[in-house]
């Protein structure tokens, strides 16, 4: 191949992170790339929450539109901030091997913890997912809207607006800030949003057909596109964005897979939760199987109350 990929990312230092890294994947492969840093809706609006902004495409938008006219040939974007459907036009190619899933507590205050209700403080987060989650678990918990990049999120906590952020721990991670996680959330009761902890590329359909297998085989893993497949199918039923506060994990082992995954309603009063099992070889099905059992046992009813709210 004689012309650069053209790697299509948001100009924060996470999504940067992130755009190297598939540019290292590939490097690795023998390709060679060029990155293209593209401004979205969801970097210049920071003073409005997602969900008011709207979830679907809030951060994908501009990138997915210089997917189409070819002047970038795959974007590269958090899996979690991907929508369930991505339409006629775009598909994600490749999942890169997915990082430690959790939620984390993130402070300069290294005696907080969620359980100790002696100690109330407050947590600065902007999903949805989390302050339901707290509503359910730890009603003593208060939260604040906290939006913007890492770094800008921290620099707000340590003004004052929050004593801790509630944060995924992939992001933490790839940054270098793990000296301040105070606690590491437990899976069961925080069980992340779907893709947490992977980079999705994505590209248009058209794409040409020799180079797309080319940055399949360089970044695709398949174990975590296997885990995903099952996760985006659940999303997909439900209808899920950024906005609404559903969940899933799935896990692999020894080619069977087990999906854990709910719903819980924005007061955090009522939460379905199920575990489905079945084959690595059909993800998607295990996926569309626990979202009908969710369903079922109310979730389309806490459905139809969150998007009255958020009508």
């Amino acid at each position: 191949m004689n012309r650069a990929i053209k790697i299509g990312t948001r100009g924060s230092k996470l999504a940067l992170w992130q755009a190297y890294h598939v540019e290292e994947l590939l490097k690795k492969a023998g390709l060679e790339s060029q990155i293209v840093i593209i401004d979205t809706k969801g970097d210049q609006i920071l003073d409005v929450s997602i969900a008011k902004i709207g979830s679907k495409g809030v951060f994908t938008q501009e990138l997915e539109d210089q997917l189409l006219d070819g002047r970038i040939d795959i974007a590269v974007h958090s899996a979690k901030d991907m929508q369930s459907n991505l339409g006629e036009e775009f598909e994600i190619i490749a999942f890169t091997e997915r990082e430690k899933e959790n939620d984390i507590i993130l402070s300069r205050k290294k005696d907080i913890s969620l359980r100790d209700s002696s100690k109330p403080f407050v947590l600065g987060t902007s999903s949805t997912r989390r302050i339901a989650t707290l509503k359910h678990f730890y009603p003593h918990i208060q939260t604040v809207d906290v939006r913007g990049n890492l770094q800008t999120r921290i620099r707000k906590m340590e003004e004052g607006l929050c004593d801790a952020l509630l944060l995924a721990y992939a992001g933490v991670h790839r940054m270098g800030y793990e000296e301040m996680i105070v606690e590491y959330l437990d899976l069961e009761e925080f069980t992340p949003a779907v893709g947490q902890g992977s980079v999705a590329v994505e590209s248009a359909k058209k794409l040409d057909p020799s180079l797309r297998s080319q940055i399949i085989d360089a970044c695709n893993h398949p174990e975590t596109e296997a885990r995903l497949r099952a996760e985006r199918a659940y999303l997909r039923v439900l209808e899920g964005g950024c906005s609404i506060p559903v969940f899933a994990l799935a896990k692999l082992s020894q080619g069977q897979l087990s999906l854990n995954g709910g719903i819980i309603s924005l007061d955090g009063k009522n939460r379905i939760s199920f575990e489905v099992k079945g084959s690595s070889s059909a993800p998607e099905k295990l996926g569309e199987t626990l979202a009908g059992k969710v369903l079922d046992a109310g979730g389309k009813e806490i459905l139809a109350e969150i998007k009255k709210a958020q009508s």
